[in-house]
């Protein structure tokens, strides 16, 4: 199915279902001022180095004020070129998470390099005396160099929390950092060291753990794999700057990204806190304020956060740079001005979109005027300038000079891939083992389930594109699906492996294995309104009972970013693996699944869960610390061959008032909950089959008429008019269009966008059109009010069938703002 992509920004969609915030601690006081006397301070590892001082204070001296101000701003590559470089010398860019040289998110590596190079060469172009201060290059590198085809893809940090084993995520820190090195690239936005208190949250998998402690056991070590370790290989060739994210409080906003954190400074300090602990200690050079706020207050304008605690309580010498377009969500802040951010403690901003140059000129306008005063200036220019300097920038040169760029072997190096292969080994929860594993040598194996041959689902989100969509196993040369690595290890132990996604078979198997799971998404797109795993699909499930009727035993492999209720999966199922998002290394699970020749396990399961288990789809909040605990499995669990264990069969009950994905606004022949569709004019609407019997509508245009989906409660979106995600239309024409149709959305005002053209083009194949929320934002519609989250309409005789309609991450390529 090919897709047509329309607009040039787009913004995100969280779940508009009930997610309220939460917090484990005493009773949430209302105020948002930390008292910076009541935080532990901080034992630093990296002590400054007068040297250090000296020579960025001579570097400010000869600085203009308009060379201080172009180091305040990060650009997006996909907002600015080389050549700005050249005029402004900016002090960093990056790569979101849908840029990429040429547009191309399958650009090669070399061509990421090459970009690099040009943009370095701009950056120290100037003649006028004053200093040459290189620019940097940041990139979301956060389970792997993962933005770039044929690197290792590491398990997300869900899995890694379920290891236990600090020393394996060091390593894993510095091979990530050799292979972006190997890019050019300088600094990765990484580690997130989020304690998630509400699963729904769509970046649960960007956690190590519910755990404080846990998450604290491996921020430090993560730092020292990234960066090196301080006093020994510190910042030398093959690592990278790190980023501590997202600072503070992230992980306790109500599972809805960029929400508010409500809980009393006590709980925020000693839960949401734990990785700062110790990743400053052990050197990190940056740190990543969080677009979410703490008791009602922007975490990017909290002056008692960033400044009080941050630098002064805890001595941190490094510098604050803002998330995606963040300051423009505090307080009397747009995109391009926000004053306030920088005075509470920002350093850098993090900008996307074409107006760069304006946050340039007001933020210029300011630092003169005294808005910005000089004091808080130079403090940041200072911290950005050491930064550089204790990273070698000044000495590293041009990006492809240094010494591990171009080595792209090392993208995907076979001991970047055993070390992997060992973290998927490690990683995987046995909930449940009735007396199937592990498969016996010399069996006959169905490998069933969508998931079984997808490297792209096994990965997860921000896997080569930021939400994890719109890619193939052909993307990924350096892997191995898990039907790769059973196969492998089926034949090898003297048995057969046959792979039938949909779990036919004509000789009945001694076992299945049913991989299922989660598909790939990213932040907002994966905010969730309950637990419940795929409440609009439930084919996996008839997969399960299927076999379980024909007596096949079955093995359930669950792909998945966080725990979900699978009550029904698990009673269907004799062994349940929980696999989290394993990467690019499938052959770990064949490991500890397969038996070898003489029927003896191959390796043990070694994974605990990081995170508990929901005995029940509406446990948002289960964690062990919390009163009432009740988990279905809990924090700790975890079988294995040497200490087995039964499960008895599970309570399937589900509440009548379950609400099901509030993105999917019609999928699966269903609307989502507070959604109908409305009918006016000349137009007709009738059910029709396309994957399941009346999934689909059938619009009959006859003349002017319009099908709208309506919302019982406005939904509100003023949050994600900042992002990515687009309104994504499954449809084929059954008619072309006699006059003009649009698609629009409606809140307070209505907007369309023309897509006659797309239409006539189409041709009567099933086609994907993505239109980015941003395209209806910048024409006036009141985005904390959506009424009419879909609106087809046409002026003359058409005719369209509809399949979906979402809000998700448009697949990667160029995009334009409607085809009349």
């Amino acid at each position: 199915m090919r897709t047509i992509r329309i607009g040039v920004a787009a913004a995100l969609l969280a779940s508009a279902a009930g997610l309220s915030a939460q917090g484990a601690g005493p009773a949430v006081s209302a105020s948002a001022t930390a008292h910076p006397d009541q935080w532990p301070a901080l034992a630093m590892k990296r002590q400054r180095d007068p040297k250090v001082e000296a020579r960025v204070d001579a570097m400010l001296r000869r600085m203009s004020v308009e060379d201080k101000v172009g180091q305040l701003l990060q650009v997006d590559i996909a907002s600015i070129s080389p050549k700005d470089l050249e005029t402004y010398k900016l002090g960093s860019i990056l790569n979101g998470g849908n840029s990429a040289p040429n547009n191309d998110e399958f650009a090669p590596a070399p061509e990421w390099l090459k970009l690099f190079d040009a943009f370095y060469d701009a950056s120290v172009k100037r003649s006028d005396g004053r200093p040459v201060v290189p620019v940097i290059w940041g990139t979301d590198a956060v389970h792997g160099d993962n933005n770039i085809v044929g690197a290792t893809l590491f398990p997300h940090n869900i899995g890694l929390g379920a290891m236990r084993d600090p020393e394996l995520v060091r390593r894993i820190g510095a091979a990530t950092a050799a292979e972006t090195a190997a890019t050019g690239i300088d600094w990765s936005f990484a580690p997130t060291v989020a304690v998630v208190q509400d699963d729904r949250w769509g970046r649960t998998y960007e956690s190590y753990s519910e755990d404080p402690s846990l998450v604290a056991s491996y921020a430090g070590a993560m730092v020292e794999g990234i960066q090196g370790r301080v006093g020994g290989d510190f910042m030398r060739p093959g690592h990278v700057i790190s980023s501590v994210k997202h600072f503070l409080g992230d992980g306790g906003t109500g599972g809805r990204d960029q929400g508010d954190t409500r809980v009393s400074e006590q709980t925020l300090r000693d839960v949401h806190a734990a990785g700062y602990m110790t990743a400053l200690p052990a050197g990190a050079l940056t740190v990543m304020p969080s677009f979410s706020s703490w008791n009602g207050t922007k975490l990017t304008g909290n002056k008692s956060l960033l400044t009080g605690v941050l630098k002064e309580r805890w001595g941190f010498d490094g510098f604050a740079v803002g998330d995606w377009n963040a300051h423009g969500q505090v307080p009397g802040c747009t995109n391009e001005d926000c004053a306030a951010a920088i005075n509470a403690g920002l350093d850098m901003f993090m900008y996307s979109g074409p107006k760069w140059k304006e946050l340039y000129a007001n933020t210029l306008r300011e630092a003169k005027a005294g808005i910005i005063p000089a004091a808080r200036l130079n403090d940041a220019v200072r911290r950005i300038l050491r930064v550089k300097v204790l990273a070698g920038t000044f000495e590293a040169g041009r990006p492809s000079s240094r010494p591990f760029a171009g080595k792209f072997d090392l993208l995907g190096s076979a001991e970047h891939r055993a070390l992997a292969r060992q973290a998927v080994r490690e990683s995987l929860v046995l909930l449940k083992n009735n007396g199937v594993l592990p498969i016996k040598a010399g069996a006959n194996v169905l490998v069933a389930g969508a998931g079984a041959d997808n490297i792209g689902q096994q990965a997860g989100g921000w896997s080569i594109t930021w939400q994890g969509t719109g890619v193939t196993n052909a993307n990924f040369p350096n892997a191995q699906s898990i039907w790769g690595g059973l196969s492998e290890a089926v034949r090898a132990a003297g048995g057969t492996a046959i792979l039938s996604a949909d779990g036919k078979y004509t000789a009945k198997p001694d076992v299945a294995i049913v991989v299922f799971g989660e598909t790939p998404y990213a932040e907002f797109s994966g905010d969730r309104p309950t637990l419940e795993f795929s409440p609009d699909d439930k084919s996996s499930l008839q997969l399960l009972r299927r076999l379980k009727a024909a007596g096949v035993p079955t093995v359930s492999v669950f792909l998945s970013g966080r725990p979900l209720w699978v009550n029904p999966e698990l009673n269907a199922s004799d062994a349940f693996v929980a696999a989290w998002l394993p990467g690019t290394e499938g052959g770990g699970v064949a490991d500890l699944l397969v038996a070898g020749r003489d029927g003896k396990p191959r390796a043990d399961f070694r994974g605990t869960l990081s995170f508990s288990w929901p005995k029940r789809l509406d446990q948002y909040v289960l964690n062990r610390r919390d009163p009432n605990y009740d988990p279905l499995f809990a924090f700790g669990y975890g079988l294995s061959y040497a200490k087995g264990g039964q499960v008895s069969k599970l309570d399937e009950a589900r509440p009548a008032n379950a609400g099901g994905d509030q993105n999917a606004l019609f999928v699966r022949g269903r609307l989502a909950p507070g959604a109908s569709f409305r009918t006016s004019g000349a137009v007709t609407q009738a059910r029709v089959d396309r994957q399941a019997q009346e999934d689909s509508v059938r619009l009959t245009f006859a003349g002017a008429g319009e099908l709208a989906v309506e919302q019982a409660q406005p939904i509100d979106l003023s949050r994600e008019s900042n992002g990515q995600l687009s309104l994504i239309l499954d449809y084929r024409v059954t008619r072309a269009p006699t006059g003009t149709v649009t698609l629009g959305m409606a809140g307070g005002r209505s907007a369309t966008v023309p897509i006659t053209g797309v239409l006539r083009n189409a041709g009567s194949d099933w086609t994907e059109l993505a239109v980015p929320l941003r395209c209806f934002a910048d024409q006036g519609v009141d985005m904390a009010r959506i009424t009419r989250s879909a609106v087809i309409a046409a002026t003359g005789a058409a005719g369209i069938d509809v399949s979906g309609i979402r809000v998700a991450s448009a697949p990667p390529g160029p995009v334009i703002c409607g085809q009349r």
